[in-house]
């Protein structure tokens, strides 16, 4: 998947606003987010941004179980396994990862991504080929890009495995404005229209991973995308 990198300078400021409060499952809190439940999945640099964002950045948490997690897991690491962490992408995008395409899942994992697809998509518009999947190293990491326009339409949906992470979205034409999502594991993020378009969105180093001042340790991270054709 072409990624766009768009250059990223700033310094982070305290987050100053919240949204969706944050209920974590028993599974949830077993990844050692507890102390952040009554804490919120999405925090911003303004109330007015978090608000004019509303439903185009949404996170669901406990989207799988630990039984679904471990189905997909079982199709997907044979494969994995077989590739090597890459430390220099073609584009710069990404360091720590490997990646793979998967087309055809078995049941319980096709129920799944039909239950992805039937909350992230309207019905019966066209998704881009095959699933991307894309497997980060705990040491790895996501820099700030926008997906290419040529290939992805308006909508990015991500099922979270094996560890909790901060998503940061930053406005391409104003630094100032952004917003942090936690997602934990087995959680669900969609990213739509203007979150889509017009913020770089990255996943942060484990020694940046911090939530609204409250560290979240990154593990190995495998993420399982989802995105429509342009329109």
């Amino acid at each position: 998947m072409k990624l766009l990198l768009t250059a990223f300078k700033r310094i982070h400021k305290p987050a100053v606003c919240t949204s969706q409060r944050l209920r974590l499952s028993s599974r949830a809190s077993s990844s050692g987010l507890s102390p952040l439940r009554d804490d919120a999945l999405v925090v911003g640099s303004s109330r007015e941004l978090v608000r004019r964002l509303g439903s185009q950045v949404e996170v669901r948490t406990g989207f799988i179980t630990e039984e679904e997690e471990g189905s997909l897991l079982r199709e997907l690491e044979p494969g994995l396994k077989k590739k090597r962490y890459e430390f220099d992408h073609w584009d710069d995008a990404i360091h720590g990862y490997r990646e793979t395409e998967r087309a055809r899942w078995g049941a319980a994992c096709e129920e799944v991504m039909n239950r992805v697809r039937s909350v992230a998509f309207p019905e019966g518009g066209p998704l881009l080929g095959p699933v991307h999947v894309l497997d980060l190293d705990k040491t790895g990491y996501i820099k700030p890009h926008i997906d290419s326009v040529k290939f992805c339409g308006s909508t990015i949906a991500g099922l979270s495995l094996l560890s909790d992470s901060i998503m940061r979205l930053v406005k391409e034409d104003a630094t100032d404005e952004w917003v942090d999502l936690l997602l934990p594991r087995l959680s669900l993020y969609i990213l739509r229209d203007q979150a889509r378009y017009n913020f770089t969105h990255q996943i942060l180093k484990d020694d940046e991973s911090v939530f609204n001042g409250q560290k979240v340790p990154r593990l190995r991270r495998i993420s399982v995308i989802c995105r429509n054709l342009p329109g």
